[in-house]
């Protein structure tokens, strides 16, 4: 399948953006539910939000990728500004850094040396985000903080553009927010809940997407999964057919894995898993590698 072929608009991407602006709008504005109810129905909304911008980045739904980023800019969840998201995200796709703690910015890995230097508590911390069900309790708080301290450096480092795109996006946050607090049924608390749920649920497809290993090629995992979370996450649990041809629409996926599913686990030395349910069972309250990057050396 050609991945670079011009491809014009997505209509099946555009209704489900579609569908995800609609219901934002009934929990948060109309359906008068209970709140618990209603933070739980937003928080797979909230998460599917961030799967439609990721697909976005890679240039759906629209030929236009003005349009595109313009159907999805808005900050449902509060924390994460697009133009970054799309930087960093789009730079982490040079495989060959994969991993690395500095030159990969999605790294969960760390350089020993800088692991050794930490303070004993702060690295009881980072070894629980190492598990999954620490990754989803405190995996947001430890991401925003270290994606916000280092684009704080870079402002103060003269860096105009990404302060700009922090300027846009806390306006928009804080319009939100006024528009929230003036006419949402449901409470501040509860979409603030939501929204710190919604990036847990995230934590669950980036958790173990990629792994050290010599090999780049090795680095980038297959979840076999077809239900629930797969679809919330767009098959991206199909994460190295999706390195491997990242202009494909999420739709796309799991065709061309089933017809090529051998050529990929044999690409990826067979890292793979079943299902999340696999992934829950093994790691929930285990760790699934160290933090400090296990082939750097001190």
């Amino acid at each position: 399948m050609d991945s670079n072929r011009r491809r014009g608009v997505e209509w099946l991407t555009l209704a489900i953006i579609a569908g995800c602006y609609g219901l934002w709008a009934l929990l948060v504005f109309v359906l008068p539910l209970p709140v618990w109810l209603s933070v739980l129905l937003l928080i797979p909304v909230l998460t599917l939000h961030s799967s439609l911008q990721h697909e976005v980045i890679h240039g759906h739904p629209l030929p236009s990728r003005f349009w595109s980023m313009l159907l999805v800019y808005l900050p449902l969840g509060l924390c994460i500004p697009y133009e970054r998201f799309r930087d960093q995200h789009l730079h982490h796709h040079l495989d060959s850094n994969l991993t690395d703690p500095y030159d990969d910015p999605e790294s969960a890995y760390m350089d020993p040396p800088v692991w050794a230097r930490l303070p004993r508590a702060i690295r009881l911390v980072l070894m629980f985000n190492n598990t999954l069900l620490g990754r989803m309790l405190i995996g947001p708080l430890v991401s925003q903080y270290a994606f916000m301290r280092a684009d704080l450096r870079e402002m103060a480092a003269g860096d105009r553009a990404i302060l700009r795109v922090w300027l846009v996006h806390i306006a928009l946050s804080a319009g939100l927010v006024i528009l929230l607090a003036r006419f949402a049924l449901l409470p501040l608390g509860g979409y603030f809940l939501a929204a710190y749920f919604g990036l847990s649920v995230l934590k669950i497809r980036t958790f173990l997407e990629h792994q050290a290993h010599l090999r780049a090629s090795g680095r980038t995992v297959i979840i076999e999964d077809r239900g629930p979370l797969a679809w919330l996450f767009l098959n991206n649990n199909l994460h190295a057919v999706h390195h491997a041809h990242p202009k494909l629409p999420w739709y796309e996926l799991p065709e061309v894995y089933a017809k090529n599913r051998v050529h990929f686990l044999r690409r990826n030395h067979g890292y793979t898993y079943r299902s999340y349910a696999q992934v829950f069972r093994n790691y929930a309250l285990r760790r699934k590698e160290p933090v400090p990057h296990p082939l750097r050396h001190e």
